[in-house]
């Protein structure tokens, strides 16, 4: 065991609440290792150092792939060693082999939250309460004070949004900052975005309701009522829509409602149980 508070080893039993819950704190780097690895023995004391260097800004999690072979299996690991970065409850980046301590801390560094992060966040929540002159505001300080924050171009994109042009917006989120490609704050916007693109010019939804009722072949009508739905959260209305749609008309839209399935799948960050509902149902559909 160790005695650092910043290390931890992580088991089958353990991964869900030292690694998967512990992320939406705070980073978590993960650690597959194997004691027959030499590079494994080489890189093990660095990440050590760098977690209590780092005084608490993120977690080092351990995991023995010799005695943890599913763990291992069921996060895809093929070489060791690999390291793997938790945020929010799923993997977002990671790096194989023993890398110099410089790669290391710049891997680490994309990942830890800056100080100009707080008025982001708070940028965001006035971007959601539609208070743009004020997130305008925190925007352009952080980027005065902090203009290679990667997270800056997450909120300008939400800000275009939020202004009306989501087209621009949809261009926007494919440009931005390789290190938040997989970051599931930008899975959950792509899927908005997509949503209300398909919303811009639509009927609203007591139309859209009516038409269905007339013709319940109208698989336009069906697929914005399903954006509708989205748009107001509520994802199992807008995935018993788009599964419908599936199983009736794969031509509409290019299999738009199989696509829109997993659209919503990345908006919920790919996992639980309604996720796992859905994905049982398209699969049976599909085979």
């Amino acid at each position: 065991m160790t005695d650092s508070p910043n290390v931890v080893i992580a088991t089958a039993e353990s991964f869900q609440s030292l690694v998967l819950d512990a992320s939406f704190d705070r980073p978590v780097l993960v650690d597959f290792w194997a004691d027959w690895c030499a590079p494994c023995r080489m890189l093990m004391p660095l990440l050590a150092k760098l977690a209590d260097e780092y005084r608490g800004r993120f977690l080092l999690a351990k995991v023995n792939t010799e005695e943890e072979q599913a763990l291992a299996a069921q996060f895809g690991i093929r070489s060791l060693p690999t390291v793997q970065l938790f945020k929010s409850g799923r993997a977002v980046d990671q790096f194989m082999g023993a890398l110099p301590e410089s790669q290391i801390r710049e891997f680490i560094d994309r990942h830890i939250p800056r100080a100009t992060d707080g008025l982001l966040t708070q940028a965001q929540h006035l971007i959601a309460a539609g208070s743009l002159e004020e997130a305008r505001g925190l925007l352009e300080r952080v980027k005065a004070e902090d203009p290679d924050n990667a997270r800056l171009r997450l909120a300008e994109v939400q800000m275009t949004a939020a202004e009306g042009d989501v087209a621009t917006a949809l261009d926007e989120i494919d440009r931005l900052p390789l290190e938040l490609v997989n970051d599931p704050e930008v899975a959950t916007l792509r899927g908005q975005l997509r949503f209300s693109s398909a919303l811009s010019d639509a009927p609203p939804e007591a139309e859209l309701k009516a038409r269905l009722q007339q013709d319940d072949k109208d698989s336009e009508a069906r697929y914005l009522l399903a954006a509708h739905h989205v748009l107001r959260a509520d994802y199992a209305g807008a995935l018993d829509l788009l599964l419908d749609l599936m199983k009736r008309d794969r031509a509409y839209g290019d299999d738009a409602g199989r696509k829109g399935m997993l659209a919503v799948f990345d908006l919920l960050g790919g996992g639980g149980d309604l996720v796992a509902g859905y994905r049982a149902k398209m699969m049976n559909a599909l085979y």
